[in-house]
């Protein structure tokens, strides 16, 4: 078992295959829940959206409630292991999971028929589902192009990927945190909207 925890490969690959196992035994104990149709592909998304979104907002949440407040803690000749190696691998799976984040919600929503719907803020309709999963596909719309176009070239500077002179990168780096701080901020209203759109309305 320490030969599977000790690899993070090892560790994802066991994940799904307890998952798959899990599922398994839920049919086979109840006999529902068996994949391949409608509604299994419409769940498959959604879980991928999940996943996507843990990853992304965990992410966030790691930027600012941990490292960025405890970066001045740190001393100058230990900060370019944070800068040149830890920070530069989370920014890659942060940006990315924001992708799947965004990519898997649309494919979500436009495999449940409420995409468009959503997408105008159920002014089309009227529902209040629509306005609220709608609120929360803004929001996260919004947070995705901060990371892409904002947070993440920004950081390419701060971090040195990007030569610029120094009152360039010190001025990248508080952009990047005040558009990280920002996402952060939607992301209350924004997770809000996504749980309460599949438990309130």
């Amino acid at each position: 078992m320490s030969g599977i925890l000790s690899n993070l490969k090892s560790t994802v690959i066991a994940g799904f295959v307890l998952t798959i196992l899990m599922v398994a035994i839920v049919i086979g104990i109840t006999g529902q829940g068996m994949p391949g149709d409608a509604n299994w592909i419409a769940f498959l998304w959604r879980w991928l959206h999940v996943l996507s979104a843990v990853m992304w907002i965990g992410l966030l949440w790691y930027f600012n409630f941990v490292q960025i407040p405890n970066m001045a803690k740190i001393p100058d000749d230990q900060k370019p292991a944070i800068g040149k190696v830890i920070a530069p691998a989370a920014l890659w799976w942060f940006r990315w999971a924001a992708m799947a984040t965004i990519i898997t919600g649309l494919l979500l929503a436009l495999g449940n028929g409420y995409l468009m719907q959503a997408m105008t803020l159920g002014l089309t309709d009227g529902v209040a589902k629509h306005t609220a999963i709608g609120i929360g596909m803004w929001l996260g719309i919004i947070m995705w192009f901060n990371v892409w176009f904002i947070i993440w070239p920004n950081q390419k500077k701060a971090l040195g990927m990007v030569e610029v002179a120094a009152d360039a990168k010190a001025a990248a780096a508080r952009t990047a945190m005040l558009f990280s701080r920002t996402n952060t901020m939607l992301s209350f209203p924004m997770l809000y909207a996504m749980v309460s759109a599949q438990n309130i309305f």
